[in-house]
């Protein structure tokens, strides 16, 4: 199964999304990558504190991915408001996590992408791109229809970062993540392909091994 991480990682490079499903031990993170990411969860965590009430599936169920769109779909089941920090869906073979899902009692959802930078980039709209997509497809298949709780339904989708000031400011991304369909089912289509392949693919090393990110199979290219 694909997640969104390995999804993101193979826009950037196959190669290195083969890798990172068959040796994820050969992955190299410098000290400075670790760092940006304790930032990233650190801010993502200040902006789920204006959210008193949510409940984190994530440190319910730990490392117990596979359990995580069940629970999901358990809670959302509830009538009335619903916080979900984690929330898990699985659809076309991917398996996405949302930082923040709020449902209303009307069912209507908004999910939160939360990104600790200034500039919303390419690769944001990527990760939300796949996660509207699968979260839109999922969500009506993951709770039954009941009188006393409607059935929920993504209606925004926001990325959200934060200006110089360090503040959030939200971006919604709805429209643009719909849009995207065709597009995010085709490149999942040719992962999953990516993924089966028994040979690690031949990539030649380019300007992509540092763009968008530093990848962190770049050691691992330059011995091959």
């Amino acid at each position: 199964m694909l997640s969104k991480s390995k999804y993101i990682r193979g826009l950037q490079c196959e190669r290195a999304l083969w890798l990172d499903i068959r040796h994820p031990e050969l992955a190299h993170y410098p000290a400075a990558t670790l760092a940006r990411f304790r930032q990233g969860r650190d801010f993502e965590r200040s902006f789920k504190e204006t959210f008193p009430h949510g409940i984190d599936i994530s440190s319910r169920l730990r490392g117990r991915i596979g359990q995580y769109p069940v629970l999901t779909a358990q809670l959302l089941s509830q009538p009335g408001e619903v916080v979900l920090f984690e929330a898990g869906f699985v659809y076309d073979g991917v398996l996405v996590l949302a930082d923040v899902l709020h449902k209303q009692a009307d069912g209507n959802v908004t999910v939160y992408e939360v990104k600790d930078s200034p500039h919303v980039s390419d690769t944001f709209r990527h990760d939300v791109a796949v996660q509207h997509y699968v979260i839109a497809h999922a969500l009506p298949s993951v709770v039954q229809a009941d009188l006393f709780c409607p059935l929920p339904e993504l209606r925004h989708f926001y990325l959200l970062h934060r200006d110089d000031a360090g503040n959030f400011v939200p971006e919604d991304l709805t429209a643009y993540a719909q849009n995207q369909w065709d597009t995010t089912a085709q490149h999942i289509a040719r992962f999953k392909q990516v993924a089966a392949l028994a040979d690690e693919p031949t990539t030649p090393m380019s300007d992509h091994c540092q763009n968008p990110y530093t990848c962190p199979y770049h050691r691992h290219c330059q011995q091959a």
